[in-house]
């Protein structure tokens, strides 16, 4: 059976209260009553959220809003994923901390399980989600959006260098191998990730600087292989700039000794 990906945000969360409209988490639209106003809502610190093959990940969300009466609760979250995903937290687990007589700041936490059987549709969940929120305030104001910000969630990728043979004479081939590969959230396992663009870096041996070398592609594995020159001793490594389902990641640089 497919593995699936479940996003939930950890306890019950930020409470819907009953609007004067009668309003409910699944029925609400953006709109609201009275001068409340959302200020700035973050996901995970600005950061994507990078999901692997078995690790639950989680992501602080905080939604900081003003009222002149002050701000009651923020009344619920919701995330919706660029397919029908959804997920929603209440109020029990989330909280709300005065900044000012006027301005809260509520927070909770998104947590993502990539083992998880139901809830989540696989890799097609990749990609930017929207996080709808609802704050009410002491004087029953409150304010809705449905897409208060967005925020990405990525398959988390890996990538590894290997530089032969070692040592070299100088003038000589190295060959440079490696994998490109990211998360498949059908599989639980991760996938060679095909035609993308990778870049060769090297590091002389006493400096702290990579510089670019050249640019490789991937194959329809995720393999990596191309040759350079032995010119002096150092490290070579592959680097990947990420997509918009995918993170940057660099390999680990691999020495090599110059002769």
């Amino acid at each position: 059976m497919r593995a699936t990906m479940r996003l939930a945000l950890l306890g019950t969360g930020i409470a819907l209260v009953a609007t004067a409209t009668g309003a409910t988490a699944a029925q609400a639209t953006d709109g609201g009553a009275g001068d409340i106003r959302i200020d700035k809502v973050v996901v995970n610190g600005g950061k994507p959220v990078v999901v692997g093959t078995t690790r639950v990940v989680s992501a602080k969300v905080s939604v900081t809003a003003t009222d002149d009466s002050g701000i009651a609760k923020t009344t619920y979250i919701s995330a919706f994923g660029p397919t029908p995903n959804f997920a929603q937290v209440w109020d029990d687990d989330i909280t709300c901390v005065k900044k000012s007589a006027t301005t809260s700041t509520c927070t909770g936490t998104l947590t993502f399980d990539p083992t998880a059987a139901t809830g989540f549709v696989g890799n097609s969940a990749a990609g930017t989600w929207k996080l709808g929120t609802l704050v009410s305030a002491n004087d029953y104001d409150y304010i809705h959006r449905d897409a208060a910000t967005t925020f990405r969630v990525q398959r988390d990728a890996r990538l590894t260098t290997n530089a032969t043979p070692e040592p070299v004479k100088k003038g000589r081939t190295i060959t440079v191998t490696g994998v490109l590969s990211r998360a498949d959230w059908d599989t639980n396992k991760y996938a060679g990730y095909a035609k993308q663009k990778v870049i060769l870096q090297f590091r002389k041996k006493n400096s702290s600087t990579y510089s670019n070398v050249k640019t490789v592609t991937s194959s329809a594995t995720g393999s990596l292989k191309t040759t350079v020159k032995a010119t002096q001793d150092g490290y070579f490594r592959y680097r990947f700039a990420g997509t918009s389902t995918a993170p940057a990641v660099a390999a680990a640089g691999d020495y090599v000794d110059v002769r």
